[in-house]
């Protein structure tokens, strides 16, 4: 068998490289070689977190300056955390374009056996191409998504509603799945042709004309989807997910990403004073920009729900908001019930304890993920943008997990569009609630498929995995 090696060039955003770099640990343990290609300001995120793995880093320049960004700016989570960051997005994928050069000067000197490269990288295909090397696309997002944006591209379904919150239905899916035009992103939308409908077209060529496509998913959890995107749609696709499930020991729990702002002992030491599934987990993810309005009426929800919590709060919104929340608001859960982590939390350590009963998400794939496979536990959906609203459907309406909280606009940006008690309504209805028995029971069986999916021999994401391995090797 050839000894393989394998590229992987993920999107410089969190929510993107963490899993890159999960997929990385697993090709190692297989005993393929395996390199990252990032960026200087991410490069001792991905070495420290890299040893052990046998995993290599090539570091590439990102062209801040030239993309108008200030030095060291090389990621969507900086770029959103810049006071116009949602009208700076076009500029930063502009920006990626740039890097073309310096990954064909890697594929030249190395001539890996295969490249993994994000969604967002469309051109990479053709980069490969001109090595002969194959390329393999990462979306990073549920294969239910992926066919169900791919249907209303093709569809356009909201063209045959009158208003903006009618419901409509998506064409020619395993289940009855409608959102309202709210929910659905401009560019999806919007009739005349701008930079970021032409980027998406791209992205769907690319895809077309790649080798395949990899899926952070496994095949009990969305099995009907897994069939749809192979026979309906023709995708050769691997789903070998989840990938966090890579992470045992502690201290990868505890240190995905960037350093907590909390220390772990500290934060489990307040957990194990709390009695089993009696305290909910509030984390919006690392690019969720929320208005002042809004973590006001979340502060407000939860202190009405009467619910012990631990919420995460980043430290871009933190800034400005820390005044804003309801007053003695702080001093009053820290005596009753509440913690509030500012900035970056010990996220799977939280979730697996066994004091947590639910996860309120943004629904960004990773946390659904997270929340399923590390929790198992039921969740309260608060979908923003991205194609977090489709997540929703499968969370709430498919696997039938979780509880909808009411979010009802698509939006980078999130203000006040849910209301304190909204939100109070959905963490009672998801904590003491009269299905909450129920949602519990089928979160945990998906936690225990997916421990079996990717641990055991049998599992469909090992057998993926190796099938993978085997013809790339062939």
């Amino acid at each position: 068998m050839v000894h393989l090696h394998v590229f992987f060039f993920p999107m410089m955003a969190h929510g993107h490289m963490i899993p890159i770099l999960d997929m990385a640990k697993l090709f190692s343990s297989r005993g393929v070689k395996a390199t990252i290609i990032t960026t200087p300001v991410h490069a001792p995120m991905f070495i420290q977190a890299s040893l052990g793995n046998e995993i290599e880093i090539e570091v590439i320049k990102f062209p801040s300056l030239e993309a108008g960004f200030p030095e060291g700016c090389e990621s969507l989570d900086q770029v959103l955390d810049l006071d116009d960051g949602h009208l700076q997005l076009s500029n930063f994928f502009k920006a990626t374009i740039m890097l073309q050069e310096s990954l064909e000067h890697l594929l030249e000197k190395f001539r890996p056996n295969c490249l993994v490269a994000d969604m967002f990288f469309p051109w990479a295909t053709d980069i490969a191409a001109k090595f002969d090397i194959p390329r393999l696309i990462f979306h990073g997002t549920s294969c239910f998504a992926l066919c169900s944006s791919e249907n209303m591209r093709s569809y356009k379904p909201f063209k045959n509603v009158y208003s903006d919150f009618e419901p409509f239905l998506i064409p020619d899916l395993p289940h009855q799945i409608k959102l309202i035009k709210t929910q659905v992103p401009e560019y999806d939308l919007d009739e005349i042709e701008n930079d970021f409908t032409k980027f998406t077209d791209l992205i769907r060529e690319s895809e077309k004309k790649s080798y395949g496509v990899i899926v952070n998913s496994f095949y009990d959890l969305e099995p009907d989807y897994v069939e749809y995107y192979r026979k309906n749609l023709g995708r050769k696709s691997w789903h070998i997910g989840p990938l966090l499930l890579c992470n045992r020991a502690a201290e990868e729990k505890a240190q995905r990403g960037k350093k907590p702002s909390i220390d772990k002992h500290d934060c489990l030491k307040w957990l194990n004073s709390k009695p089993p599934k009696s305290v909910i987990y509030l984390c919006f993810g690392s690019m969720c920009n929320i208005s002042s309005s809004q973590l006001h009426e979340i502060a407000k929800g939860l202190e009405g729900s009467g619910q012990q919590f631990i919420w995460v709060i980043r430290k871009s919104e933190e800034r400005t908001n820390q005044e804003l929340l309801p007053e003695g608001f702080e001093e009053r859960m820290k005596k009753k019930r509440g913690l509030i982590i500012r900035g970056w939390a010990p996220h799977m350590l939280i979730l697996e304890h066994k004091a947590i009963g639910a996860f309120v998400t943004h629904c960004g794939w990773n946390s659904i993920l997270e929340g399923i496979s590390v929790g198992g536990v039921p969740m309260v959906t608060w979908p923003m943008f991205a194609e977090q609203f489709l997540n929703e459907k499968l969370v709430t309406e498919v696997l039938r997990i979780g509880v909808s909280v009411g979010a009802k606009k698509w939006s980078i940006v999130v203000s006040d569009d849910v209301k304190s008690e909204a939100i109070e309504k959905a963490i009672r209805d998801v904590m003491i609630g009269e299905e909450v028995v129920e949602m519990r029971n089928r979160a945990m069986a998906l936690k225990e498929k997916a421990r079996k999916a990717v641990e055991e021999e049998g599992g469909s994401s090992y057998y993926d995995l190796c099938a993978l391995i085997q013809e790339l090797s062939a």
